[in-house]
């Protein structure tokens, strides 16, 4: 059964004629009978009686009307529901970002707090998600990405410091270049048992540098809060210690060397209907984030 043919039947009955529902739908009148009687024909049965001065449904009809009522306003109201959310942002929001990427945070809810009718989804995790089949309507993603039909949208770019809490320092001395590094405990960012080095660099000039680690984890959150406990001296990027840096719990160290820099990505499915709610969130971070938070003017004062 054609749902067009429903929903010219249904316009028939709710306009009184069917010169009133060639009108509303924009076909000849001619197109609207034809269409009806074919209908009638399929389901074997009369649905109208038709005379010169007004319509009538036939039993048959009127308890096929019922139906067909319901089937037009569910239809409507899709289309309602459609425009509501191609004008405003609404719904729900599914963001995947990597871990440790704690200063989404404060991104994600004053995201909210724009728009009040849209619920947010933010799952981190290191493992490359397939955006399509796992339902996800952004990915925020640092390094260089892999080739792919995604769209992506440059977020800036975070360097990496050497930092160390004020406490370390004044016990141990503060290094004044890198081949000092290797006479302090280091803690280093990564697994596995290889060779530990940071890579460094100042203008033109780039290091690496063989580093004694005291203590490895995958983790940076946990190489920060023991750099502020004083463990030792780390190299961690600048997004994970802004903050610490400002309120003075770390102090940097090597202020002429920077860890390159990882460029960072918002990326998304396509640009062919962009929802108002990934628009939203994507303005949100460009406000946000370009320049990135660490880019900011008097960041680097407080480095």
């Amino acid at each position: 059964m054609n749902l067009n043919d429903i929903l010219i039947f249904a316009k028939v009955i709710q306009s009184g004629s069917f010169t009133a529902a060639a009108r509303e739908l924009g076909m000849p009148k001619s197109t609207v009978s034809r269409r009806v009687s074919e209908l009638e024909q399929q389901l074997g049965s009369r649905m109208i009686h038709r005379t010169t001065r007004k319509l009538s449904l036939t039993e048959i009809g009127e308890a096929f009307y019922g139906y067909c009522a319901r089937i037009v306003e569910e239809a409507e109201e899709a289309e309602r529901t459609v425009t509501r959310m191609q004008t405003a942002p609404r719904g729900r929001l599914r963001v995947t970002a990597p871990l440790n990427f704690g200063f989404l945070g404060e991104i994600v809810a004053e995201y909210l707090r724009r728009h009040p009718d849209v619920s947010a989804e933010l799952i981190c995790t290191d493992r490359r998600v397939d955006l399509v089949e796992e339902g996800f309507d952004v990915a925020i993603r640092p390094g260089a990405l892999d080739d792919s039909t995604l769209i992506a949208r440059s977020l800036g770019s975070g360097p990496g410091i050497v930092v160390a809490s004020p406490a370390y320092l004044e016990a141990q001395g503060e290094p004044q270049r890198p081949k000092e590094i290797a006479g302090h405990a280091c803690l280093y960012f990564g697994s596995g048992s290889g060779p530990r080095e940071w890579r460094l660099r100042s203008g033109r000039k780039t290091i690496r540098i063989e580093i004694p680690a005291r203590l490895v984890t995958n983790d940076f959150d946990v190489l920060r809060e023991a750099v502020i406990a004083g463990s030792g001296i780390a190299l961690l990027p600048l997004y994970h210690c802004e903050r610490e840096l400002r309120t003075g719990h770390l102090q940097r160290v090597l202020p002429d060397w920077w860890a390159p820099e990882t460029p960072v990505h918002a990326v998304y499915p396509s640009n062919r209907h962009l929802s108002p709610k990934v628009r939203a969130f994507l303005d949100v971070l460009g406000e946000r984030l370009m320049p990135l938070p660490w880019e900011r003017p008097g960041a680097s004062a407080s480095a």
